[in-house]
């Protein structure tokens, strides 16, 4: 079957902050945020918005399917919100793949929910829970504790809140490179110096810690033996070393340092 591995990276939704406070246009998206954050400070002692004020600005993936890999950043830095959403749930239509996330029963998959409302974005297949298609009574994308959406980290956890654990932590844990100077809470400021290719480069390389700890999960569920395994870690430094991207070469880098 084929397998996606997904992540996305946000933004706060300045225009709905916008709305939702009654803030004039002539404050800087920048200030729009830090009222947005105060706001939710007072409600939750947390800053972190609700999932439905966030925006999408990234969106890449690792698809393994036949005898390839491949791993790419959906659209270009030109694309909007919606562009990204439909490509991703075009090429789940297409490949019906197994999806793989980290914490995508949280976050991603919930704000992707949120944003395809926003944009109206169909994606039958998707949202298919056995009433149209019998395949997908017992195993669609929707229930927790199917497999045709894997979250690793929920699963790992064995769905304990208390449990989980973080990518970069698990990643380095298991001899992969994890974050590479860039993490989720620099995205906004990232986002405002104008450094959208840097968030997409960020978000692939999350992307490929997620596949190569997917691997040894299934490796572990005995799905891939010993052979198997190296097989498809080497198929993923082929594709690294074939690459001319500077962030796919410092992950290669950093791979190769963590097995001397």
């Amino acid at each position: 079957m084929n397998c996606l591995v997904f992540d996305i990276e946000t933004v706060p939704d300045t225009s709905l902050g916008r709305q939702l406070l009654n803030i004039d246009e002539s404050l800087s998206d920048a200030d729009v945020a830090k009222a947005m954050a105060f706001k939710r400070l007072q409600e939750t002692e947390s800053e972190f918005l609700p999932l439905h004020q966030h925006r999408i600005v990234a969106i890449s993936v690792a698809l393994r399917r036949r005898d390839r890999f491949q791993l790419w950043s959906l659209g270009s830095e030109a694309s909007d919100e919606a562009e990204l959403i439909t490509r991703f749930f075009e090429g789940l239509e297409k490949y019906l793949p197994v999806l793989v996330s980290w914490n995508g029963s949280g976050f991603d998959l919930p704000l992707l929910h949120y944003r395809a409302l926003k944009h109206s974005v169909a994606s039958p297949q998707y949202w298919e829970i056995g009433d149209e298609n019998r395949e997908f009574r017992y195993n669609n994308y929707l229930g927790r504790f199917h497999w045709r959406h894997i979250d690793l980290m929920d699963v790992l956890s064995g769905y304990q809140p208390r449990s989980r654990a973080k990518l970069d932590e698990v990643a380095v844990m298991l001899g992969f490179p994890g974050k590479l100077g860039m993490s989720g809470d620099k995205v906004w400021d990232v986002y405002l110096q104008g450094g959208l290719k840097q968030i997409r480069d960020y978000c692939e390389t999350d992307v490929l810690n997620t596949y190569l700890i997917y691997l040894r999960f299934q490796h572990l569920r005995g799905l891939l033996d010993d052979i198997a395994l190296a097989e498809e870690e080497e198929r993923v430094r082929a594709q690294l070393v074939d690459s001319e991207a500077d962030h796919l070469r410092e992950f290669l880098a950093a791979w190769q340092a963590s097995g001397d």
